[in-house]
């Protein structure tokens, strides 16, 4: 778990997962790049319209959730600095 918060690109992982991470990377640090190819690259990756679906409102979900912890200037509890900084 701490090698995919650190760098998961690192990893061996299957290519659907390799996908799956990358969008979310995409649509969390550049949101304006994502576009019409990276939903063909998840398709032939073998997710359906709804499995792109829940995976897009997730990650913008929690992208929209620690953007406004972090405006609000919100200290995570102590139990959860174990995991490494993703950024």
């Amino acid at each position: 778990m701490d090698q995919l918060a650190r760098d998961w690109t690192a990893l061996e992982l299957e290519p659907i997962d390799r996908a799956m991470l990358a969008y979310a990377h995409q649509l969390t640090v550049h949101p304006g790049r994502v576009g019409d190819a990276d939903v063909v690259l998840l398709r032939s990756a073998g997710l359906g319209d709804r499995a792109i679906h829940d995976l897009c409102a997730i990650a913008a979900y929690f992208a929209f959730v620690n953007r406004i912890a972090d405006g609000l200037g919100v200290q995570l509890e102590s139990r959860f600095h174990r995991l490494p900084d993703a950024t």
